[in-house]
């Protein structure tokens, strides 16, 4: 019932740019969806976000360098990535659940509860 789709991922020098994209679909109006990423031996970290009302937020580590969109038309979900750090280097997840426990890009009580399947992106200096 619920599906994400990433696609976008590749390798990048340090200071290129990417764009990921997630195809959604959900039948949930109070659902919200947002990226998350991990590094090999690191826990996945909430990247960025839109909420209810199409305001987004964004992890500290991201805030100035990725914007993060949503066409509803296209039921797609977009994170343009800029300035790439080798830091920002992980497997990046699409994810969707209840809006409520959003706040600053991640969800802050648990988890999601989907994802996608992700994307890699390298970032090589």
């Amino acid at each position: 019932q619920v599906e994400l789709v990433e696609s976008g991922g590749a390798s990048v020098q340090a200071g290129g740019s990417l764009r990921l994209s997630c195809k959604y679909s959900y039948p949930y109006s109070s659902y919200c969806i947002g990226w998350y990423r991990q590094a090999p031996g690191k826990e996945r970290v909430g990247v960025a976000s839109v909420d209810k009302d199409e305001q987004t937020s964004y992890a500290d580590a991201v805030q100035g360098r990725f914007t993060v969109s949503k066409d509803n038309a296209k039921k797609t979900l977009y994170l343009q990535m800029n300035n790439l750090k080798p830091e920002d280097t992980g497997m990046y997840y699409c994810a969707a659940d209840w809006c409520w426990g959003l706040r600053g890009g991640a969800w802050v009580d648990g988890d999601p509860t989907n994802w996608g399947q992700g994307t890699q992106v390298t970032v090589s200096s």
